[in-house]
């Protein structure tokens, strides 16, 4: 079939009509759902990756010499009596025992040592805390806490009330000792004294 100069300008038409119509469905159906399309279901949720965690977070990460970390876990203020938890984490690979009190010290703000009576059991602050102390022994990752004690109290008027700002602890004296946040100022008043609890195993 011969085509004359008029029908092959047509059929070039027809074809590029054709060729943007194919184009136009590629274009729709590619960005179809990503907005806009109510009809259609949502796209699918972006995968976010889980962040790994700091030292900070992860009490086995950089497991101090000693093979424990201390650290608190938080203070509690009622009618003047202050109570601090803390805990001590096995993050070596041996089993670690204990059988005792933590040892503590109270620092000023200069990071100086503050003199006070340590009371072991607490039985001169308050009660619920004197049990005595039972061999523990954890495993790696494994916890043991205490309580520290003390109340903020002023008996004498003439004499300087006692606030520390640091505190560190011991697994047991004698042992390295760890800072830890008080959670606060240590606000002994004038008592000059300060109780904690036997280590024992933590129940979770």
């Amino acid at each position: 079939m011969i085509q004359t100069p008029a029908l092959r300008r047509a059929s070039a038409a027809v074809a590029a009509v054709a060729a943007v119509l194919l184009l136009s469905a590629c274009t729709i159906d590619e960005h179809r759902y990503q907005g806009g399309d109510p009809t259609g279901p949502p796209p699918p949720p972006r995968v976010t990756p889980t962040a790994t965690p700091t030292a900070s977070v992860d009490p086995l990460a950089d497991c101090p010499a000693s093979g424990v970390r201390i650290r608190s876990t938080g203070g509690d203020a009622a009618m003047g009596l202050r109570a601090l938890g803390v805990e001590l984490i096995n993050c070596g690979a041996r089993p670690y025992r204990l059988n005792g009190y933590p040892a503590l010290w109270v620092l000023n703000e200069q990071r100086k040592p503050i003199i006070l009576s340590v009371v072991n059991g607490a039985k001169e602050i308050t009660s619920g805390f004197d049990q005595p102390p039972q061999p523990v022994t954890l495993q790696k990752g494994e916890r043991a806490v205490a309580t520290v004690l003390w109340r903020n109290l002023v008996t004498d008027s003439e004499v300087v009330a006692t606030a520390g700002a640091y505190l560190t602890v011991a697994p047991a004296a004698g042992q390295p000792a760890q800072e830890v946040d008080p959670d606060g100022p240590i606000d002994v008043g004038n008592t000059g004294r300060i109780g904690v609890s036997a280590w024992k195993a933590a129940t979770t």
